[in-house]
């Protein structure tokens, strides 16, 4: 039986987020024992190699870009870089599920963002829920409480150097490889991590610990070969990005123990609610014909 396009795209874009959260559950577990860039830099020669291997097999991987192309992918890496390293450092001292909970509110900070930097157009109803959206997070972080710290602060900010790194690549030419975007990553994070254990210093592995940075460095590859691979009406197969909180719940119990409470659970509801719901008006503001004046 033929599968359509839109199926296709679902199943490759729930795999990718459970790369991606998989990716996020092995480097939470390894960096209890060894130092944060050390594991940043060794996941990253790991997926360095598996995307140049896979950039030479598919005919993507060039150095001839336009000047304006690469400065585009440098600000990009920037962002990726800062982004990674207030992630990690978030992730180590908070559940998995409730940082996962909060990277739920990217897709309407990057509307947001495109709004306030490229003057998109959204009217008052995605508007408003942008911010029922940035609200359900302030419901799963709770400023004030004991669990609110400066490691949430850390997540809240990783969710600005991803909108930043979104935007960055907005005005990038159709026809550059993203592979070379996802290359340029690669190599601005890891040589991050080889600077930073300067700094920390570079301690012996166990065959555990180096499986679990080969698993992240494997499942961050699947992640981003399926994310970019889930073609299909975007309307149907982006809300399956929200599958991520799921398989983050999921893992923090099977792995670490831990469940987020019913707070949390009723933020990250608020934040997906609204995101899908942003989703279905931006997706009927393209359908719908333009009304005559």
């Amino acid at each position: 039986m033929a599968i359509s396009d839109n199926l296709r795209g679902a199943l490759y874009m729930n795999l990718s987020m459970f790369g991606f959260t998989v990716n996020d559950t092995f480097m939470k577990a390894v960096t209890q024992d060894v130092p944060l860039y050390q594991a940043i830099a060794l996941r990253g020669v790991i997926a360095l190699i598996g995307l140049l291997l896979v950039a030479r097999l598919t005919h993507s991987f060039t150095l001839a870009l336009p000047r304006h192309a690469s400065g585009l992918i440098v600000l990009r890496s920037l962002a990726e870089v800062a982004a990674t390293i207030l992630f990690l450092t978030a992730l180590m001292h908070m559940p998995l599920a409730n940082l996962s909970a909060v990277m739920q509110v990217t897709p309407l900070a990057v509307t947001l963002g495109a709004a306030l930097y490229y003057k998109d157009k959204i009217g008052w109803r995605r508007m408003t829920a942008i911010l029922i959206g940035f609200a359900g997070v302030m419901i799963i972080l709770r400023p004030g409480s004991d669990g609110f710290d400066v490691w949430s602060v850390m997540g809240l900010a990783s969710v600005v150097a991803v909108v930043v790194r979104d935007l960055a690549v907005r005005p990038l030419p159709r026809d550059v490889p993203s592979m070379m975007v996802a290359l340029g990553a690669a190599v601005a994070v890891t040589l991050m991590g080889l600077v930073g254990t300067l700094l920390q210093g570079w301690h012996p592995v166990t065959l555990l610990q180096f499986a679990q940075i080969s698993g992240a460095g494997v499942m961050l590859i699947i992640g981003y070969i399926c994310a970019v691979t889930a073609v299909g009406d975007v309307g149907f197969v982006a809300p399956f990005r929200y599958m991520s909180l799921m398989w983050a719940i999921l893992l923090g119990w099977t792995v670490f123990g831990s469940l987020p409470d019913l707070w949390a659970l009723f933020g990250a509801l608020i934040v997906v609610a609204t995101g899908i719901y942003t989703l279905w008006r931006e997706r009927k503001r393209r359908l719908d014909p333009p009304v005559k004046a």
